[in-house]
């Protein structure tokens, strides 16, 4: 296997030499940084995950802040999601999207204060659209990357090791909601939230010369929990229909086309940029969509496009699937066609291994 060379430009995180010491097996690239994808195994980490606990380096979730009186403009002009309603405290599932209404990236924006935001990004380089906005507009905005590392907390015993490190009163912070808690004389933002459906809490590190002693307390903590170190899953993340953008979505897909129609209230998000384009895709409703996908047989890595057919037809393609222990099938998310779309469907799925059959079905796993 190929190893990546290091480089200035494949950024480190501040957490990244605990990782090397937790045995890390693998890396993928991320925001430019390093990304850990198994420790022992992905199927021993999903088990564990899964019943356990586990301290994940995801700071290559950048931070995109915005800051000043402008801010919640230029907020708005980045999604369809109606932010009019949102108050500081709050975590939002946000949409972004360019002129022609296709996905930029599905981050989570937080509302720190009335003139002060956080968009915990997806990997693209989002920074550089929200910047020239701010400037094509004229906004009186700050928009900077801050020194802000999130590391995530999940799993089923989440909750009780970060009461042992911040005391009982996070398990009052409520899904989708942050507060603020201290740690070593520093106030981070801790929300409950994260990118598996174990549940959890991801804390935003404000600096970096912190990030070392905190994963060390939470180590020390959880010794009694059977606290390992993770990330995100690849099985887990498929059973629970968690999007990967960049692999599920790309800048050609609509919110629509992605399921997140839900988290778009276009007709009175006035002042997002993709808001016309938006407004005939709901009209109209898309022509393909996201779907769980079960198939049988073994299947190779995912690691590419896989066509979804019907007969000589192409119908749609699957992007992410793996063996689910748990549920005892291949799962699977695919873009499918509306002729072809009905849960019970049956499709040919080819992969590079050769074709296997495939099933659309009503609803995601886990």
């Amino acid at each position: 296997m190929a190893l990546v060379s290091p480089s200035r430009r494949l950024r480190r995180t501040p957490f990244s030499s605990r990782v090397e010491a937790a045995g890390v097996k693998a890396y993928t690239t991320y925001n430019h940084m390093l990304l850990p994808t198994v420790f022992e195994s992905v199927e021993a980490d999903y088990h564990h995950l899964k019943n356990h606990v586990q301290v994940w380096d995801v700071a290559v979730e950048r931070q995109v802040e915005l800051r000043g009186p402008d801010s919640a403009r230029l907020m708005q002009m980045l999604t369809p999601r109606d932010l009019r309603g949102m108050l500081p405290g709050q975590c939002y599932y946000v949409p972004i999207v360019d002129e022609t209404g296709g996905m930029l990236n599905d981050p989570v924006a937080l509302k720190l204060s009335e003139d002060r935001w956080w968009i915990s990004i997806a990997d693209s380089d989002l920074l550089f659209w929200v910047k020239g906005l701010a400037y094509g507009y004229r906004l009186d905005v700050l928009v900077d990357e801050p020194d802000i590392s999130p590391l995530a907390v999940q799993g089923p015993k989440a909750e009780e090791l970060m009461k042992l490190v911040f005391g009982d009163s996070i398990a009052a912070v409520r899904f989708f909601r942050f507060g603020w808690f201290e740690f070593e004389g520093r106030w981070l933002v801790i929300a409950r939230s994260g990118y598996s459906k174990q549940g959890g809490f991801e804390i935003y590190v404000d600096g970096s010369d912190i990030g070392e002693p905190l994963w060390d307390a939470l180590f020390e903590a959880g010794k009694d929990l059977n606290v390992r170190a993770g990330c995100p899953n690849g099985i887990e993340r498929v059973e629970g229909g968690l999007l990967s953008f960049g692999n599920d979505m790309t800048r050609d897909n609509t919110p629509h086309e992605c399921g997140l129609g839900r988290f778009c209230s276009t007709e009175t998000a006035i002042g997002c940029v993709g808001r016309d384009a938006l407004l005939r895709v709901a009209k109209e409703g898309p022509v393909q969509q996201i779907r769980p996908i079960s198939i049988d047989g073994d299947i190779p890595l995912c690691d590419r496009v896989w066509p979804l057919m019907v007969g000589s037809q192409r119908v749609g393609q699957v992007t992410s699937a793996a063996k689910s222990p748990d549920f005892q099938t291949n799962v699977a998310i695919g873009m499918v066609r509306m002729t072809h779309w009905d849960a019970g469907t049956k499709l040919m799925v080819h992969t590079q291994d050769g074709p296997r059959e495939a099933t659309v079905q009503d609803k995601f796993w886990n």
